[in-house]
């Protein structure tokens, strides 16, 4: 008998996208700019910290395990506190799930090249993990609903989706939905929400609900707190409650809930942070096209670009790399012909645009 189970010593953990600082001792840089992990180029929010200021004088009690959250969440979107967690990060809550519903004998559904986080916390479980071919970068829901087997027991869509930035509709979900049974769980991941919600297209969660689907939301993206790790989710009191029973009992951190319940009250943060966004979506969009490049549309904080083969794209993020920028290769992810940009600061979305003109020009040569 293995002391290391084979599906966990086969798996490869999860890379965090190298920092400026490691970058600039490696190249001899002074001023890297990292569009690797689609952090908020603004920082965190002001009000978040704020609050984080006035727990510190608590930290020698131990936290209530996100139940101040929990009830201001329950509040903002008129649900009782037991349909609502709180974790550390939406990935937390995520470890929780496979943890407290996938059996032996289960099997994860979901499309391929889904988000990497995801993909390792599934495979660490042991259980069998099934994929579907994007269409034309987007979840293909029909051909899910046809996956689904007597052994189906979750079902990861994440929208907007990680890689892609891609979204699905509430027409496609609910058309895929009518093929779901009841004993299938399935995992609505919408870290990216807030850049998406104002597209007539998108299908915020909290307008629709079914007992079978747990919503996952983050503060890391656009409220700036991903060194914090606080996310939330809303289900069917039993789901919550069966998560609450094997979640860490401290959970999230009480300096994490502070910056969570800080944060959601940003209002004038929230509408710099969505302007920014939407001007370097825009920016990175056209001007990578403008190259020849081809950039699958996004309503995130990044863009996916799509090469010719996986020597292309490491020769290109090599060279940005001697240039001061820092992108993700999306080979982990299982897309090794691809890369994806986050969005910076304006003047961060120019220098990457003129990086990748010289990038460009030299892999070409």
């Amino acid at each position: 008998m293995p002391l290391v189970p084979p599906y966990i010593a086969s798996l490869r953990p999860y890379e965090a996208g190298r920092s400026a600082e490691e970058i600039e001792r490696e190249y001899g840089i002074k001023r890297a700019i990292k569009l690797a992990s689609n952090e908020n180029p603004l920082g965190p929010s002001p009000r978040a910290l704020e609050a984080m200021g006035a727990a510190y004088s608590n930290l020698h009690r131990y936290p209530n395990g996100g139940l101040d959250l929990r009830k201001m969440l329950a509040d903002k979107y008129d649900l009782k506190v037991e349909n609502v967690i709180a974790g550390s990060g939406s990935e937390g809550i995520m470890s929780n799930i496979i943890r407290a519903f996938l059996c032996d004998e289960d099997e994860v559904l979901t499309t391929e090249a889904a988000f990497i986080g995801f993909q390792v916390l599934a495979k660490s479980r042991g259980v069998k993990y099934r994929t579907v071919p994007y269409q034309d970068w987007h979840y293909d829901l029909e051909g899910l609903a046809r996956a689904i087997n007597e052994n189906t027991k979750i079902i990861y869509l994440a929208n907007p989706n990680n890689p892609t930035g891609t979204i699905f509709t509430r027409h496609e979900f609910d058309e895929f939905y009518r093929h779901v049974p009841e004993r299938v769980l399935i995992i609505l991941d919408e870290a990216y929400f807030d850049y998406a919600k104002d597209n007539p297209r998108y299908p915020d969660s909290m307008h629709y609900r079914y007992d079978n689907v747990i919503t996952l939301r983050t503060f890391s993206k656009i409220y700036g707190l991903a060194g914090v790790r606080i996310g939330y989710g809303f289900a069917h009191e039993v789901l919550i409650a069966n998560l609450l029973k094997v979640k860490l009992p401290f959970e999230p951190s009480t300096l994490a809930q502070a910056a969570g319940i800080g944060a959601l009250a940003d209002k004038e943060f929230l509408h710099r942070s969505l302007e920014l966004n939407a001007r370097g979506l825009r920016f990175l969009t056209s001007s990578l096209r403008e190259m020849g490049l081809t950039v699958v549309p996004s309503e995130a904080n990044f863009v996916m670009l799509v090469f010719q083969d996986a020597d292309q794209v490491s020769r290109i993020v090599e060279e940005l790399l001697t240039l001061g920028i820092i992108v993700r290769p999306l080979k982990a992810f299982g897309l090794p012909h691809c890369l994806r940009v986050s969005t910076g600061t304006d003047e961060d979305n120019q220098q990457c645009v003129s990086a990748m003109q010289k990038a460009l020009m030299a892999v070409r040569v």
